[in-house]
C-alpha cells in the first residue's frame, strides 16, 4: 500500500499527514514547533510511524511552510512548495470549485483567491498580531477561559460589543474597558471575534473579490465564533474542512504524489531520520550588497545542503560538489 507524506513546518506548529492514493487522510500529527523545526519534524515522524497502516510504504514526501527547505533536506522531499500553493491545493481537494481560501494561523494569516482551480491572487499578513491565533490564545488566557470554549461563548452573545480591532494593543485595552463597565463576557468575546474578522478583511482581504465557495482553514478555524463572524461579515456560507488544522501538510502530500508520478521514485530518507543528529549553521555572503544569510545543514560533519542566496550562487556551488 503506497502512502504519501506531507510536512508543514511553521513558526508555531509542525504538521504531518499521511494520505493514500485516493487522497484520504490515514493519519496526522499536530505539534508545536517551539523554535526547533528539525526536532519537531523528527518527533512528528516518530509518532506518525506508529500510526502507519500495516504494510504501508511511503512512496512520496512533500514539504511546505516557512521552514520547508530545511524540512525537505531532513526528510528527503520529492517536492518543496510554498504554503500558498499547498493550502490552495488542499482546499480544492476538500471543496471542489473553491474560489476563496481564508487561512488564519498562529502567527500569520493569508487569503488565496482561485478561479477555475488556479490561484490568481493572494495576500499575507505577517506583521499584525491582531489577526492571528496567538492573539486569541493570549486573550483567552487573560480571561481565564480555555481557548476551546472561546467560540462557544461567542455564540451565546446577545449584544456583541464593538472592539477596536486594528491593533492588538488597542483591542486588549478596549476589552478591558468593556469589562470594567460591566458588559457580559459573552458579548465581549463575540465583539473580539467580529473585530478580528474586520481586521482581516480590511487588511489581508482588502481589494480582493471574495466569492463562494469559501473555505476557512488553519488553527483558528476551530473557533466557531470566528467562523460565525466571517459568515455574518461576508453574508455567505464558510466551509471548515475536517482536517483544517493540517491543510498545508495535506496539500504537500498531494503534491508529492504528483511529483513522484512524474519521476518514478521517492527521495524519502526513511523514518530513521528521527534519530539523526543534524547540525545547522549560517554565514553572510559578502559577494554583493545584498549580504545574504546562507544556511548550511550538515549530518555528521558532511554538508547536505545550503540555501539563502538571492542569486543562487551557493546553491549552485553545492550542486557542483
Amino acid at each position: 500500500m503506497d502512502v504519501y507524506l506531507g510536512v508543514d513546518v511553521g513558526s508555531v506548529s509542525t504538521n504531518l499527514v499521511l494520505i493514500d492514493r485516493d487522497n484520504r487522510v490515514l493519519a496526522f500529527e499536530y505539534l508545536r514547533t517551539r523554535g526547533q523545526p528539525i526536532q519537531a519534524v523528527q518527533e512528528g515522524l516518530k509518532l506518525l510511524e506508529q500510526k502507519m497502516p500495516s504494510g504501508a510504504v511511503v512512496a512520496g514526501v512533500g514539504t511546505t511552510g516557512s521552514a520547508r527547505t530545511l524540512a525537505g533536506v531532513v526528510v528527503g522531499a520529492d517536492t518543496v512548495k510554498n504554503e500558498i500553493t499547498a493550502h490552495a491545493v488542499a482546499a480544492g481537494l476538500v471543496v471542489p470549485g473553491v474560489q476563496t481560501v481564508l487561512e488564519l494561523g498562529g502567527q500569520d494569516s493569508k487569503i488565496i483567491i482561485l478561479r477555475h482551480g488556479v490561484v490568481i491572487d493572494f495576500a499575507m499578513n505577517t506583521i499584525c498580531a491582531a489577526g492571528t491565533g496567538s492573539f486569541l490564545d493570549h486573550q483567552a488566557a487573560r480571561l481565564g477561559i480555555p481557548i476551546e470554549e472561546f467560540g462557544t461563548l461567542a455564540l451565546r452573545a446577545r449584544n456583541p460589543v464593538h472592539i477596536a480591532g486594528r491593533c492588538s494593543v488597542f483591542a486588549e485595552s478596549d476589552m478591558i474597558h468593556k469589562q470594567q463597565i460591566g458588559h457580559p463576557i459573552e458579548d465581549i468575546i463575540a465583539g473580539l471575534c467580529d473585530a478580528l474578522v474586520r481586521n482581516y478583511l480590511n487588511n489581508v482581504g482588502k481589494g480582493k473579490e471574495i466569492l463562494p465557495p469559501v473555505v476557512f482553514q488553519g488553527g483558528v478555524a476551530a473557533n466557531v465564533g470566528i467562523k460565525a463572524a466571517f459568515e455574518k461579515a461576508l453574508q455567505m456560507e464558510v466551509h471548515v474542512p475536517p482536517h483544517h488544522l493540517v491543510m498545508g501538510a495535506l496539500g504537500a502530500a498531494y503534491l508529492a504524489q504528483s511529483a513522484v508520478a512524474k519521476k518514478g521514485a521517492t527521495n524519502f530518507r526513511g523514518f530513521s531520520v528521527s534519530d539523526f543528529d543534524y547540525q545547522t549553521s549560517t554565514f553572510e555572503c559578502k559577494g554583493c550588497p545584498n549580504i545574504c544569510e546562507i544556511v548550511n545543514i550538515s549530518l555528521d560533519g558532511t554538508l547536505l545542503a545550503r540555501w539563502g542566496s538571492r542569486c543562487g550562487k551557493w546553491e549552485h556551488l553545492e550542486e557542483q560538489q
